[in-house]
């Protein structure tokens, strides 16, 4: 490095660093320091040199063929050089004054346009085309946040709706990029969900949901890539779900009795999918909850056998759904049998496919409608049958209260007693 005096003003002189020697054809570069005084030269000579190496990073980062990486890396250029992007013909439309100051930067003080310096502070970027395919590609990387603390089976469940979603979006009107989404396409896709409502006997959730997916997948892409898109949502207008949204059927207490509870009912079934069928009986836990479970928040030794439902390696569905539950009856049995939890399905999916078949296949589901989830509806309803105190309810099930929470809740023991009341 050095500081040396061209006619009246002193430069800093340096060697271009390896890994920009890519993008930057010269094997050392002259920055203006902008005075002929030593000291000034010497205070600003830093700062001018890591003004540099940003540029350079700003443009290696659209080094790249991909349309969206060079409209963003141009970006980048604009607002390392003090501009705010703007198209050619934005800047045009300035006083001559600021387009100026824009060409002087362009011309990295050597009298030269510099042509990667170009597309971002003379604005001839052009914003990339991006595809449905593409885009949902894109949302993966900018929301791969909402994966953070999730289980293996909690990203594959949060991605699978929506890969869904946009194969149906794009089997109807294309991959089409999303600055060709007008509404008439949007409306395409709701005609063909009509349709298919029509003649497959699916409930209307279905179609709303890749509604609500799409929709919330684009306008992040929208967002966090800057395209300044305004796309014709209000065109998946969701379809009425008031009269037919699904209800998860609760079993009967006099099913669970007679037939899930019978000698030997349940012995074709593998001990850990066993195990969690028996454990959610008096327990209510979702299956996703107990699936998870670690051998520490498993406690059968404690005075009051116990589990505990923590986020861990998981994500919980809201924070009342941190909790502990007493073990009693067929459900205490049931975690004495697997002490160490269930590997076989923490973290994977499975689980519910397994006891739903097995339940059907063998005369175990009490209508065609019920699954395993309704043994935890029966659970709340046998609690709500003993008149059990709402916040004790509430608090067994990981439901919010309503209002606001006061105290720690019941004991333990009080727990065990209130599922005493309903337990088999």
């Amino acid at each position: 490095m050095a500081i040396l005096m061209r006619n009246t003003t002193l430069y800093l002189r340096r060697a271009v660093p390896k890994r920009y020697r890519g993008i930057e054809p010269r094997a050392e570069v002259w920055l203006s320091l902008r005075t002929d005084s030593p000291k000034l030269a010497g205070d600003r000579a830093v700062t001018v040199w890591i003004d540099m190496l940003a540029r350079w990073d700003a443009i290696m980062a659209g080094d790249t063929s991909e349309a969206e990486g060079k409209y963003l890396a141009a970006l980048d250029v604009a607002k390392t050089h003090g501009f705010r992007f703007m198209p050619t013909a934005a800047i045009a439309a300035l006083p001559v004054g600021k387009i100026l100051d824009r060409v002087e930067v362009a011309n990295a003080r050597t009298g030269e346009i510099d042509p990667k310096l170009i597309p971002g502070i003379l604005g001839t970027a052009k914003k990339p085309e991006i595809t449905l395919s593409r885009a949902l590609d894109i949302y993966w990387e900018v929301a791969a946040e909402k994966a953070d603390g999730k289980s293996m089976d909690q990203v594959r469940r949060w991605k699978n709706p929506r890969i869904k979603a946009f194969k149906n979006l794009i089997d109807v009107i294309g991959d089409v990029p999303l600055s060709e989404i007008d509404a008439d396409r949007f409306l395409d896709f709701r005609d063909w969900w009509r349709r298919k409502l029509a003649t497959k006997g699916l409930t209307r959730n279905s179609a709303n949901k890749d509604f609500t997916h799409i929709c919330s997948t684009l306008k992040e892409v929208v967002t966090m890539k800057r395209l300044g898109l305004t796309l014709p949502f209000d065109s998946l207008k969701a379809f009425s779900e008031s009269a037919e949204k699904g209800i998860r059927l609760p079993f009967s207490e006099t099913w669970i009795r007679d037939k899930l509870l019978a000698p030997r009912a349940l012995d074709g079934l593998n001990l850990e999918a066993r195990c969690l069928l028996l454990g959610i009986i008096n327990t209510g836990y979702r299956p996703s909850e107990a699936q998870d479970l670690l051998p520490p928040h498993i406690r059968l030794d404690a005075d009051v056998p116990h589990i505990s439902i923590e986020p861990v390696n998981r994500t919980l569905k809201n924070d009342t759904s941190k909790r502990i539950i007493p073990l009693v009856g067929v459900s205490l049995e049931a975690f004495r049998a697997c002490p160490g939890g269930f590997p076989r399905y923490a973290g994977k999916a499975g689980l519910s496919g397994t006891v739903n078949k097995f339940l059907r296949e063998n005369g175990l589901a009490e209508t065609p409608e019920h699954t395993f989830y309704g043994l935890r509806h029966s659970f709340e309803d046998r609690l709500l049958d003993r008149d059990v105190d709402e916040r004790i309810r509430r608090d067994l099930m990981g439901h919010a209260l309503g209002r606001q929470r006061y105290g720690k809740g019941a004991s333990l023991e009080k727990l065990a007693a209130q599922i005493q009341l309903i337990a088999f």
